[in-house]
């Protein structure tokens, strides 16, 4: 039912993020959100933990959780602790229905749906095609990626791993930043640049290219040095903006995204105003024969920090009803 209260959830290596999901009109509204940083063992004792602060008019009857990992045939096993989940266990702890999404994929639903002002515009405010497919992607930790593919009136979410594709260097800086962190990580897939720990990686990259001793900064302090016009960090924001526009038009080549690229994660949001006068959106457009195929594709910013819940509840309900 489209009123029915849903337990959402966001879960990823270090956070456990849950909220209600309702419908409210063509709105969705989340209450109750709570954000748990946590080292339990269990994630049955965070769940009832959360369940227990709910009265029991607001008990929900369905969950569907987000995860930061891939879902097989229900399940999830995450790398950084010893949680194993499954929609199994959920609806054992008493659920009607429960779905596991990756939460990339979550977020391709919520794309699909955001309004104008949940989106900040990177380049042209150009419409996306209807009907077409989207793709997902973001900077945090890692690099998430997913697409949604829509076709007369039917979309599919499709999770993907497609931060660890390899990193292709378009100058000589770039041919430089490759050839460092080959000398350290061997392969370089474009997680080792867009992610914070990236920002970090290309930061000591041009030190050492430069010949300099780099600091151990974190990826919010580099970018506060930029912002003061310290060379070094500068150079490492703008190698950042640069290569996350390539990428992301390299993304949308794969997928065919003519619905759109839309950018998630807290990097973007918070230097959305470097991104946007940065070679962002000339990287993303520079395609040789295919440019004119990626000029024509939108690229916004999701602002909306409910959205990975949202796309969570989305999904939930398209999948009860067959869609």
């Amino acid at each position: 039912m489209s009123d029915e209260r849903i337990l959402v959830g966001d879960i990823g290596g270090t956070h456990a993020r849950f909220a209600i999901a309702r419908k409210g009109g063509t709105q969705w509204i989340i209450d109750h959100r709570s954000d748990i940083e946590t080292e339990a063992s269990h994630f049955e004792d965070v769940l009832h933990g959360y369940l227990d602060k709910l009265d029991a008019s607001e008990r929900p009857t369905a969950a569907a959780i987000a995860v930061a990992g891939p879902v097989a045939d229900g399940k999830v096993s995450f790398t950084n602790r010893n949680w194993q989940l499954s929609e199994d266990e959920f609806t054992k702890q008493g659920f009607q229905r429960a779905l596991l999404i990756n939460d990339f994929a979550a977020l391709a639903f919520a794309a699909a749906q955001a309004q104008p002002h949940e989106l900040f515009t990177l380049g042209p405010d150009i419409p996306g095609m209807a009907d077409e497919p989207i793709s997902i992607l973001g900077a945090g930790t890692g690099f998430g990626v997913s697409c949604l593919a829509r076709y007369r009136g039917r979309s599919v979410p499709i999770a993907t791993e497609g931060g660890h594709i390899g990193f292709a260097p378009a100058n000589e800086k770039e041919i430089a930043l490759l050839r460092n962190l080959a000398g350290r990580f061997g392969r370089v897939s474009v997680e080792r640049i867009l992610s914070g720990p990236g920002i970090e990686n290309v930061f000591a990259a041009l030190h050492e290219i430069a010949g300099s001793k780099p600091s151990q900064l974190e990826a919010s302090v580099i970018v506060d040095q930029a912002r003061a016009g310290e060379p070094i960090a500068a150079d490492a924001v703008a190698m950042f903006c640069g290569v996350y526009g390539a990428v992301a038009g390299d993304i949308a080549l794969a997928h065919g995204a003519r619905g759109g690229v839309f950018i998630a994660g807290g990097i973007a949001q918070k230097i959305k105003d470097i991104l946007s006068t940065s070679e962002f959106r000339a990287r993303f457009e520079s395609k040789g024969r295919m440019s004119d195929f990626v000029r024509a594709i939108p690229t916004r910013i999701i602002l909306d920090d409910n959205a990975t819940f949202i796309g969570a509840a989305i999904a939930s309900l398209e999948i009860e009803h067959g869609k």
